[in-house]
Protein backbone atom coordinates (compact mmCIF):
# COMPACT_ATOMS: atom_id res chain seq x y z
CA UNK A 1 0.00 0.00 0.00
CA UNK A 2 1.14 3.63 -0.37
CA UNK A 3 -0.35 6.83 1.30
CA UNK A 4 0.26 9.96 0.53
CA UNK A 5 0.22 12.84 2.31
CA UNK A 6 -0.74 16.31 0.63
CA UNK A 7 0.56 19.57 1.27
CA UNK A 8 -2.06 20.62 3.95
CA UNK A 9 -1.59 17.59 5.58
CA UNK A 10 -4.82 15.88 4.30
CA UNK A 11 -4.67 11.54 3.78
CA UNK A 12 -5.51 10.13 0.47
CA UNK A 13 -6.51 6.59 0.08
CA UNK A 14 -4.43 3.85 0.28
CA UNK A 15 -3.55 1.81 -3.17
CA UNK A 16 -3.34 -1.65 -3.50
CA UNK A 17 0.15 -2.69 -5.46
CA UNK A 18 1.00 0.89 -5.82
CA UNK A 19 4.44 0.56 -3.34
CA UNK A 20 6.04 -1.88 -5.99
CA UNK A 21 5.70 1.37 -8.90
CA UNK A 22 9.09 3.78 -8.45
CA UNK A 23 7.92 6.13 -11.15
CA UNK A 24 4.42 6.48 -9.31
CA UNK A 25 6.57 7.66 -6.46
CA UNK A 26 8.28 10.21 -8.40
CA UNK A 27 4.95 11.11 -9.98
CA UNK A 28 2.77 11.83 -6.73
CA UNK A 29 6.70 14.26 -5.34
CA UNK A 30 5.42 16.23 -8.99
CA UNK A 31 1.70 16.18 -8.68
CA UNK A 32 2.30 17.86 -5.16
CA UNK A 33 4.40 20.77 -5.97
CA UNK A 34 7.23 19.82 -3.69
CA UNK A 35 10.39 22.42 -4.28
CA UNK A 36 12.78 23.92 -2.57
CA UNK A 37 10.74 24.98 0.01
CA UNK A 38 9.70 21.22 1.23
CA UNK A 39 10.58 18.57 3.46
CA UNK A 40 9.87 14.87 2.39
CA UNK A 41 10.50 11.69 4.39
CA UNK A 42 10.42 8.44 3.23
CA UNK A 43 9.26 5.78 5.43
CA UNK A 44 9.46 2.13 5.06
CA UNK A 45 10.30 -0.67 7.49
CA UNK A 46 12.31 -2.54 4.51
CA UNK A 47 13.91 0.63 3.73
CA UNK A 48 13.40 -0.29 0.02
CA UNK A 49 10.17 0.44 -0.91
CA UNK A 50 10.69 1.68 -4.69
CA UNK A 51 7.67 3.89 -4.53
CA UNK A 52 8.97 5.59 -1.81
CA UNK A 53 12.42 5.39 -3.34
CA UNK A 54 11.26 7.34 -6.30
CA UNK A 55 9.43 9.38 -4.35
CA UNK A 56 12.35 10.76 -2.35
CA UNK A 57 14.85 10.77 -5.49
CA UNK A 58 12.58 13.11 -7.21
CA UNK A 59 12.30 15.19 -4.18
CA UNK A 60 15.89 15.65 -4.53
CA UNK A 61 15.94 16.78 -7.54
CA UNK A 62 13.34 19.35 -7.10
CA UNK A 63 15.54 20.35 -4.53
CA UNK A 64 13.85 19.21 -1.52
CA UNK A 65 15.28 18.07 2.24
CA UNK A 66 14.90 14.41 2.21
CA UNK A 67 14.69 12.19 5.12
CA UNK A 68 14.14 8.62 5.46
CA UNK A 69 12.78 6.57 8.20
CA UNK A 70 13.84 2.96 7.91
CA UNK A 71 13.49 -0.25 10.35
CA UNK A 72 16.73 -2.02 8.56
CA UNK A 73 20.43 -0.92 7.70
CA UNK A 74 21.92 -0.84 5.46
CA UNK A 75 19.18 0.17 3.37
CA UNK A 76 18.46 1.42 0.30
CA UNK A 77 16.32 4.77 1.61
CA UNK A 78 18.87 5.49 3.83
CA UNK A 79 21.31 5.95 1.19
CA UNK A 80 19.09 7.68 -0.62
CA UNK A 81 18.37 11.00 1.55
CA UNK A 82 20.13 13.95 3.27
CA UNK A 83 18.61 12.65 6.79
CA UNK A 84 18.55 8.88 7.12
CA UNK A 85 17.15 7.91 10.49
CA UNK A 86 17.48 3.78 11.40
CA UNK A 87 15.05 2.45 13.44
CA UNK A 88 16.64 -1.17 14.48
CA UNK A 89 13.16 -2.75 16.25
CA UNK A 90 14.28 -6.27 15.83
CA UNK A 91 12.13 -9.06 14.09
CA UNK A 92 8.49 -8.55 14.69
CA UNK A 93 6.43 -11.12 16.86
CA UNK A 94 4.11 -11.87 14.14
CA UNK A 95 6.65 -12.53 11.11
CA UNK A 96 5.76 -9.81 7.92
CA UNK A 97 3.68 -7.61 10.08
CA UNK A 98 5.38 -4.43 10.39
CA UNK A 99 2.54 -2.62 11.50
CA UNK A 100 3.21 -3.60 14.92
CA UNK A 101 7.05 -2.60 16.42
CA UNK A 102 8.26 -0.95 12.70
CA UNK A 103 5.15 0.89 12.42
CA UNK A 104 5.01 1.73 16.33
CA UNK A 105 8.76 3.23 16.14
CA UNK A 106 8.20 5.40 13.09
CA UNK A 107 4.71 7.06 14.67
CA UNK A 108 6.85 7.88 17.13
CA UNK A 109 9.55 9.42 15.07
CA UNK A 110 7.18 10.92 12.74
CA UNK A 111 6.11 12.70 16.44
CA UNK A 112 8.72 13.54 17.23
CA UNK A 113 9.54 15.57 13.81
CA UNK A 114 6.07 17.31 13.42
CA UNK A 115 6.43 18.57 17.23
CA UNK A 116 9.83 19.89 15.83
CA UNK A 117 8.54 21.26 12.93
CA UNK A 118 5.59 22.90 15.07
CA UNK A 119 8.34 24.80 17.17
CA UNK A 120 10.46 26.08 14.53
CA UNK A 121 7.24 27.23 13.00
CA UNK A 122 6.64 29.49 15.65
CA UNK A 123 3.43 27.43 16.20
CA UNK A 124 4.11 26.85 19.62
CA UNK A 125 5.06 29.43 23.10
CA UNK A 126 6.44 27.07 25.64
CA UNK A 127 4.60 23.98 25.32
CA UNK A 128 1.22 25.67 24.12
CA UNK A 129 0.16 25.21 20.70
CA UNK A 130 -0.55 29.15 19.95
CA UNK A 131 -1.64 28.35 16.40
CA UNK A 132 -4.93 26.14 17.89
CA UNK A 133 -7.56 26.75 15.53
CA UNK A 134 -11.07 27.32 16.79
CA UNK A 135 -13.44 25.28 15.19
CA UNK A 136 -15.78 23.45 17.76
CA UNK A 137 -16.24 24.25 21.64
CA UNK A 138 -13.47 22.29 22.80
CA UNK A 139 -11.00 24.50 21.15
CA UNK A 140 -12.66 27.03 22.24
CA UNK A 141 -12.00 26.48 25.36
CA UNK A 142 -8.46 25.60 24.95
CA UNK A 143 -7.57 28.91 22.94
CA UNK A 144 -9.19 30.94 25.84
CA UNK A 145 -6.85 28.99 28.47
CA UNK A 146 -4.33 29.37 26.44
CA UNK A 147 -4.32 33.34 26.29
CA UNK A 148 -5.54 33.56 30.05
CA UNK A 149 -2.37 31.51 30.85
CA UNK A 150 -0.14 33.22 28.60
CA UNK A 151 -1.40 36.71 28.94
CA UNK A 152 -2.03 36.24 32.94
CA UNK A 153 -5.57 37.38 32.50
CA UNK A 154 -9.12 35.78 33.29
CA UNK A 155 -10.56 33.52 30.81
CA UNK A 156 -13.84 35.74 30.72
CA UNK A 157 -10.70 38.69 29.69
CA UNK A 158 -9.28 36.18 27.13
CA UNK A 159 -12.87 35.21 25.64
CA UNK A 160 -13.23 38.90 25.20
CA UNK A 161 -9.84 39.55 23.57
CA UNK A 162 -10.30 36.51 21.11
CA UNK A 163 -14.03 37.77 19.81
CA UNK A 164 -12.21 40.89 19.19
CA UNK A 165 -9.53 39.45 17.03
CA UNK A 166 -11.62 36.73 15.71
CA UNK A 167 -9.95 34.17 17.52
CA UNK A 168 -6.88 34.21 16.71
CA UNK A 169 -4.38 33.24 19.85
CA UNK A 170 -1.39 34.83 19.26
CA UNK A 171 -2.75 38.06 17.69
CA UNK A 172 -5.07 38.11 21.37
CA UNK A 173 -1.80 37.37 23.40
CA UNK A 174 0.06 40.34 21.43
CA UNK A 175 -2.43 43.04 22.27
CA UNK A 176 -3.19 41.91 26.37
CA UNK A 177 0.72 42.05 26.58
CA UNK A 178 1.84 44.90 24.85
CA UNK A 179 -1.26 46.97 24.34
CA UNK A 180 -1.08 47.37 20.34
CA UNK A 181 -4.26 47.43 18.94
CA UNK A 182 -5.32 43.85 16.59
CA UNK A 183 -4.11 45.25 12.95
CA UNK A 184 -0.62 46.00 14.73
CA UNK A 185 -0.60 43.01 17.02
CA UNK A 186 -1.20 40.83 13.61
CA UNK A 187 1.55 43.14 11.67
CA UNK A 188 4.21 42.62 14.33
CA UNK A 189 3.43 38.69 13.87
CA UNK A 190 3.76 38.76 10.40
CA UNK A 191 6.88 40.62 10.63
CA UNK A 192 8.22 37.70 13.49
CA UNK A 193 6.99 34.78 11.01
CA UNK A 194 4.48 34.10 13.57
CA UNK A 195 7.21 33.36 16.77
CA UNK A 196 5.43 34.89 19.06
CA UNK A 197 8.60 34.63 21.72
CA UNK A 198 10.30 37.56 19.50
CA UNK A 199 7.54 39.90 20.97
CA UNK A 200 6.31 39.38 24.51
CA UNK A 201 9.92 37.56 25.52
Amino acid sequence: QAIIAGGNGAMFKAVEGAEDDREAGAAAIIDLSVSENDGVVGIAASGRTPFVLGAVEQAKQLGAVTGGIACNAPAALLDAVQHPVPLLVGPEVLTGSTRLKAGTAQKLALNMISTATMVRLGKVYGNLMVDVQVTNAKLAARARRIVAEVASISEDEAATLLEQTNNEVKTAIVVALTGANVNDARVQIAQHSGHLRQIIG
